[in-house]
């Protein structure tokens, strides 16, 4: 029979605490997305768009991740039909000419020149001039969520949720470690990871896949 134990509430505390047993709040999280600002703003083409094929859409974002001594900041791209990440830059600020640099890298890394699409949020940095210009000379086509929606930009968060509980796991000591870090788990992620999505293929393994798969096809609402 179970006895009755009378314990006042400063005590109870206490005795959790000291068994580790008490459940903290989560620390506010590092804002990424700034969309109020007078930029001009894209609508989302994504809605009556069927992604049938590699680079015919880009999906953009950016995460914090945390080193030992302060914040850094991953942009990421995304090829959406293959998953695979086509550019990334690390950083520790959110200026738009770090951001660019991952676009840049994009660029670089295609395998063709059909018609693209770059889906990003409405934040700051993706409305900027020197990110819509880098758009504009590549004839890449700009569309965005419609105001502060992270569903409407699900598969760049999957990415960053992926990277972060999968592979950035440890907290390095500086960002010339995270570079590192990240480096390899990118390699990694886009090597060796096969998706269930992908009929457990990995990204690069979809990537090479040559013509359209009608089975793979997509439509973002």
């Amino acid at each position: 029979m179970l006895e009755k134990i009378k314990i006042g509430r400063d005590a109870l505390f206490d005795y959790l605490r000291r068994e580790n047993l008490l459940i903290y709040p989560k620390k506010r999280y590092t804002r990424t997305t700034f969309s109020k600002h007078w930029l001009r703003k894209y609508p989302n083409l994504l809605k009556t768009t069927l992604i049938k094929r590699k680079e015919q859409v880009f999906v953009s974002d950016i995460t914090y991740v945390k080193t030992k001594t302060n914040v850094c900041y991953l942009s990421l791209v995304t090829d959406a039909y293959s998953r695979k990440i086509m550019g990334y830059e690390l950083s520790e600020n959110m200026n738009a000419e770090n951001v660019v640099k991952a676009l840049k890298m994009a660029v670089r890394n295609r395998t063709t020149r059909s018609a693209l699409i770059h889906h990003s949020d409405r934040g700051l940095q993706y409305c900027s001039e020197i990110y819509q210009k880098m758009l504009g000379e590549n004839n890449i086509q700009p569309s965005m969520t419609d105001g502060y929606d992270c569903y409407q930009n699900a598969l760049a968060e999957r990415i960053n949720g992926i990277l972060k509980q999968e592979f950035l796991i440890y907290k390095c000591k500086n960002i010339q470690d995270l570079k590192q870090m990240v480096k390899e788990s990118i390699y990694i992620y886009n090597n060796k990871r096969p998706h269930l999505s992908l009929k457990m293929k990995t990204p690069e393994m979809m990537h090479k896949k040559s013509g359209k798969s009608k089975s793979s096809g997509l439509v973002f609402n």
